[in-house]
């Protein structure tokens, strides 16, 4: 394997160049539970399965938020396979909100465009094993602990809370759909288990493991052993690079294009074609919902390192 592309002192330094772009973005608003975050704190773990390095405040947890949607997708994948996910949700980005309701009454028959926005989020959480939404999370919890390595990871309750008493667009959307016949089940049971993924706690360097296994095409690094299928894994990229940044997808495609899934806490999750993982953090965000901080460190780390996956060559 070969050595991580960037050393720590350069690493440190870039952190520290960029940590006060934060201050040109703004904390999530609508969930009350995110409002408390520091926006001071900036973190990045990179991790390529032998080495890790890391700068800032990495210490931090945060919710995964939307970030998780692509681990929702590869487990449902894992559970139905191609043909049920993709009959109910489609593939195609979108340059509309993440929350948008009007994408849905324009589409004939009314199923999401894509499984990083909400409403096709919400499909693919309902499409997830389990009869309940604590058998969907819990589902959910071991395979995120399987991929991180790491056993503590839990459900924020707090900011489930949060969330739920601020989740009326969802439901609306979930109505919606179920009125249209694309989501089936019971509302608040997929609405629980949705709220709950979004809420589940953790840290860059978890981030950073989870990008490592998913450009390692879904194998741990220390055994080799599959965690995600090699098929499963391109597909979670190929959304990560068309629909990740909600609708800054292809302005980022442009300038990094680095397959990357945020979420509104302002995680930042990245997967390199080599295996290498990076896990960013820094809460306040621009206006298209992405961490201000964290878009312009990764567009500068691959702009300086030659990472975007449309590169045809590297630095030697």
């Amino acid at each position: 394997m070969d050595d991580l592309f960037i050393k720590q002192e350069e690493l440190t330094a870039l952190v520290n160049k960029i940590r006060s772009v934060a201050k040109k973005g703004k904390i999530a608003s609508y969930i009350p539970a995110l409002k408390e975050s520091n926006p001071n704190d900036f973190g990045c773990v990179i991790y390529n399965g032998r080495e890790r390095i890391e700068a800032g405040d990495t210490d931090v947890l945060f919710t995964m938020q939307s970030s998780s949607k692509i681990l929702s997708l590869a487990l449902a994948l894992m559970d139905q396979g191609e043909d049920t996910i993709f009959s109910k949700v489609g593939m195609e980005p979108t340059g509309d909100p993440f929350n948008t309701v009007q994408a849905l009454e324009e589409e004939n028959p009314s199923k999401p465009l894509n499984p990083m926005i909400n409403a096709g989020a919400l499909v693919v959480t309902s499409l997830l094993a389990g009869d309940t939404a604590e058998e969907k999370i819990n589902r959910l919890l071991r395979f995120i602990r399987e991929l991180t390595g790491n056993k503590s990871i839990q459900v924020c309750e707090k900011t489930a809370a949060s969330e739920k008493k601020n989740a009326n667009l969802n439901r609306s959307l979930c109505y919606f759909m179920k009125s249209h016949g694309i989501l089936a089940g019971d509302v608040e049971t997929i609405l629980d288990a949705y709220i709950r993924q979004c809420s589940i706690l953790v840290s860059c360097e978890d981030l950073a493991k989870i990008g490592s296994i998913i450009g390692n095409n879904g194998k741990n690094h220390n055994n080799q052993k599959s965690i995600i299928p090699a098929r499963i894994a391109k597909i979670i990229t190929t959304f990560m690079i068309t629909c990740g940044m909600y609708n800054a997808s292809g302005s980022f495609a442009m300038k990094a294009g680095i397959p990357t899934k945020s979420g509104v806490s302002g995680a930042l999750l990245s997967g390199l074609k080599d295996g290498t993982g990076i896990g960013v953090y820094s809460p306040p965000l621009d206006s298209k919902g992405n961490s201000a901080a964290g878009v312009q460190f990764l567009e500068k780390i691959s702009d300086d390192y030659n990472l975007s996956i449309f590169s045809t060559y590297r630095n030697s």
